[in-house]
């Protein structure tokens, strides 16, 4: 890792959570506006959103309302429908997250076949960055797909990290080795890097030493979850914590 980039990761709080639980019992409690604030007042370094077509969480109105409060910065994720597309291009946030989501999808389970679907992805980050939006493409942690990313144009790719979640609790140093090597491939084509899904307290640190490049990780099922406990100014605290190098790793680069 010694010739390897170290950038400050910024810590983007998923709020959808949040809405699920208002959507429950309907009217505005916990409002997600608010809430979104006060991540931001508390540490966050942006708020993420994935609207999906049945609006079970995140309304497509709770997007527009988000846009002129938010401080820091903006991520919307979705698949890119005419739909989702038409409000992407009118909030105009800071960042636009591809994925490649069913519109019936309990959660992101996988990331875009790049050379599959290359066209339509071509045209949809022409249209964003047109915008001057920063456009993100969900991928597994495979490197034709981030070389696929960068023949579409993307500025960053998000990699997948639901397997690496899932096999971290048994052995993290082979559950992050197809991650490390994705993560050089972005490097070499010239793309940023972002990384997102079930990261958590006991994920991240190692995820961050292994890989100091990343740039933001989008986090919201455990930091809610941890919030429930912790409250949400101590979660986020450490949460930003987690994403700390060592010092003796600072040295080495």
């Amino acid at each position: 890792m010694k010739n390897r980039p170290v950038y400050y990761t910024r810590l983007s709080v998923n709020v959808n959570k949040v809405a699920l639980l208002r959507n429950s019992r309907g009217g505005n409690i916990p409002d997600v506006i608010q809430f979104a604030r006060h991540c931001e007042y508390v540490g966050a370094e942006g708020i993420t959103v994935h609207p999906r077509p049945d609006e079970r969480h995140i309304r497509y109105s709770d997007v527009y309302a988000l846009k002129p409060v938010i401080t820091t910065e903006f991520n919307i994720e979705g698949f890119p429908d005419d739909r989702w597309m038409k409000m992407v291009l009118e909030v105009k946030p800071e960042q636009a997250t591809l994925v490649p989501d069913a519109p019936d999808q309990l959660t992101s389970d996988h990331g875009w076949d790049t050379k599959k679907h290359r066209g339509f992805l071509t045209d949809v980050v022409k249209a964003l960055k047109e915008a001057g939006i920063r456009v993100s493409i969900f991928v597994d942690p495979v490197p034709e797909m981030v070389e696929g990313a960068a023949q579409c144009g993307a500025d960053r790719v998000e990699l997948y990290t639901g397997p690496y979640a899932h096999h971290f609790e048994s052995n993290p140093r082979e559950a992050i080795k197809p991650y490390i090597i994705a993560a050089e491939t972005a490097l070499e084509v010239g793309l940023d890097l972002n990384a997102g899904h079930d990261l958590n307290l006991k994920n991240l640190p190692f995820l961050k030493r292994s890989i100091p490049w990343i740039k933001e990780v989008s986090i919201g099922h455990a930091l809610i979850a941890d919030a429930l406990y912790f409250g949400i100014e101590e979660t986020i605290r450490r949460y930003k914590q987690a994403l700390k190098l060592p010092e003796y790793m600072l040295h080495q680069h």
